[in-house]
């Protein structure tokens, strides 16, 4: 599993960037509103925070000064990597490339089984450490010979400004962006973004709302509606479901999950299985079992779902991408490396079937 630590122990910024940081200001976000009384109204995320002068929403990471709403993570990362791209987890977009990732503090979310708490915890005001400007970040990414950039770790929504301008430098070197997200973010801010990334990893944590209530603080539903604003705008959609023992994996779940894929995103999309280890808050509960991750494998091919894999279970091989044309394997996985590719041209090797994805 990934740990904390090592994420914050990747790369010492100052030495491969030649010391070209800027010193801090001031981004005004995006997607807000001026209310009376020098009040603010937040429009990036569902919880649409109103706010008094020097508060700051939910999820830490915007706060009202003085009638502006700013941005507190705007050039302030926590953590940068080099990241194989299967680690997003992306599987359908150029297998065995590595992706320059990053994150910053703050979440919108309270998932009580975060992986990266530490971070997506923090309260980005506490964050010591250089301003990394879009541009800088980009060079970092040139010279790790990062095919993508990643926004991830944490919730990169709450990097929204900072994400749409590391993107649109990225452009201008013909480096694409790609992202793992909760999605649980409004209408109009979702269409923003499709333009400037070109595939996602979204996290559906639950196919109920009461387990989005208790579990995150959140709701279902915008999750769904945003999913589908990205699908329709071109975004590459893979989905991530982790499953938690006696909260989210039953048979009736897993089945409302796979034919909501099937009925919103296609048959065609992705869908990761992940395994839960004790984190956080969920201490007291046990690994999700080898049988749980069988049926929700088994479900999702009865649905009819194309590509399904597993992740966290290095016991089973559920990683390789199969064709569903002639049943061979077109990329062949070990954990995170990719050991064989017989995708051409977008197309299967052996059966010459369109392969769908992002391929050099």
């Amino acid at each position: 599993m990934r740990s904390f630590k090592a994420i914050l122990a990747i790369i010492f910024i100052i030495f491969i960037s030649g010391g070209s940081f800027c010193q801090e200001k001031l981004k005004e976000c995006l997607f807000w509103e001026k209310l009376d009384q020098g009040n603010v109204q937040c429009h990036l995320c569902p919880f649409e925070c109103t706010l008094k002068n020097k508060q700051v929403g939910i999820c830490q990471s915007r706060q009202n000064m003085d009638g502006t709403l700013y941005s507190l993570t705007y050039a302030r990362p926590v953590a940068l990597h080099e990241d194989p791209i299967e680690k997003k987890p992306l599987y359908h977009v150029y297998p065995g490339t590595l992706s320059f990732s990053i994150a910053t503090a703050g979440c919108n979310l309270r998932c009580k089984f975060c992986q990266n708490w530490e971070i997506s915890q923090l309260d980005p005001k506490k964050v010591q450490g250089n301003i990394v400007m879009p541009e800088n970040i980009v060079t970092l990414c040139e010279r790790s010979k990062c095919r993508t950039i990643a926004f991830t770790y944490t919730e990169p929504t709450m990097f929204y400004e900072y994400m749409i301008d590391i993107s649109k430098k990225a452009k201008e070197k013909g480096i694409n962006s790609v992202m793992h997200s909760a999605g649980y973010i409004n209408p109009e801010p979702a269409k923003e973004l499709s333009k400037h990334i070109i595939a996602a990893n979204f996290d559906i944590k639950g196919i109920e709302d009461s387990f989005y209530t208790k579990m995150t603080g959140g709701h279902l539903q915008p999750v769904l509606e945003a999913i589908k604003i990205y699908k329709e705008n071109g975004v590459w959609v893979e989905i991530t479901n982790l499953l938690i023992p006696a909260v989210n994996d039953s048979e009736e779940q897993l089945r409302k999950l796979c034919v909501w894929v099937k009925d919103n995103l296609g048959i065609e999309t992705p869908v990761h299985f992940s395994r839960f280890h004790p984190m956080y808050k969920l201490i007291n509960i046990s690994p999700t079992p080898l049988s749980s991750l069988e049926r929700a494998y088994k479900i999702a091919k009865e649905t009819g779902l194309l590509y399904v894999y597993v992740g966290n279970a290095p016991e089973k091989s559920w990683n390789d991408t199969i064709c569903p044309g002639c049943g061979k394997v077109l990329v062949s996985r070990r954990g995170y490396n990719v050991i064989e590719n017989n995708i051409v041209n977008g197309k299967c090797n052996f059966c010459g079937r369109k392969t769908e994805g992002i391929w050099d």
